[in-house]
């Protein structure tokens, strides 16, 4: 049976082969506990599974599931208004997964932009992209400077806001095992514990929020 990382518990299970015959370019996002207990990893790992769903909770306001499309940078400012307006905003992915990927990630001010960076890796997986648009995004704000950084990927956050410390403590090691993507991992941890000024949140993917929209733009820049 084919093996996956649970983007809601970051642990390793197991979907059997004529599952995903059924759904050729499904990747599974969530283990059997994860998804009965009703957890929505709202990461953009899972993007093509979740194609017409809306993450995040509560509150009026537009949804708009954004997952089939492939827009430019323009475009996203065209037709999004929503979302938090200042931070760093980032995100990443891998078509297929893995394979060939990119990410993006971009600095915000009271909605002006003041800096961008975006990547390609001929051969990846979603989660390295999205640790990799963590990396960047530290180094697009000045030291000193407070900001909030961005996710859609809730394994991302929750490695590096709750479990990387215990890993090293244990000397970079899981309880049930080795670490995934141990060195980009770790620099993406030391990042952010060095600068104090930063805060990493989640942001839900694909609900009409400008500014995750144009990190993922940035992603999939190399797809245009």
């Amino acid at each position: 049976m084919a093996s996956f990382i649970c983007q809601t518990c970051g642990n390793s299970f197991s979907m059997p082969q004529r599952v995903l015959d059924k759904y050729p370019g499904w990747v599974p996002s969530q283990c059997s506990s994860c998804h009965t207990s009703g957890s929505s990893s709202g990461t953009g790992q899972s993007r093509a599974a979740s194609a017409g769903s809306a993450g995040g909770s509560g509150g009026v306001r537009r949804r708009t599931s954004t997952a089939s499309q492939l827009l430019t940078t323009d475009q996203v400012l065209d037709q999004f208004t929503d979302g938090p307006q200042s931070g760093v905003f980032t995100d990443g992915g891998s078509v297929p997964n893995p394979g060939p990927g990119g990410w993006g990630a971009v600095y915000v001010v009271n909605g002006e932009l003041v800096a961008e960076a975006h990547g390609h890796e001929p051969d990846t997986t979603n989660n390295r992209m999205e640790l990799q648009a963590l990396i960047e995004a530290a180094r697009l704000v000045p030291e000193g400077t407070a900001a909030v950084v961005y996710s859609d990927s809730r394994l991302a956050v929750n490695t590096i806001n709750d479990w990387a410390a215990g890993w090293e403590r244990r000397g970079w090691r899981r309880k049930s095992g080795p670490v995934e993507n141990l060195d980009l991992v770790q620099r993406a941890f030391y990042a952010f514990r060095s600068r104090t000024d930063l805060t990493l949140e989640w942001i839900a993917a694909h609900s009409g929020y400008r500014w995750n929209e144009y990190a993922d733009a940035l992603a999939s820049r190399w797809r245009l």
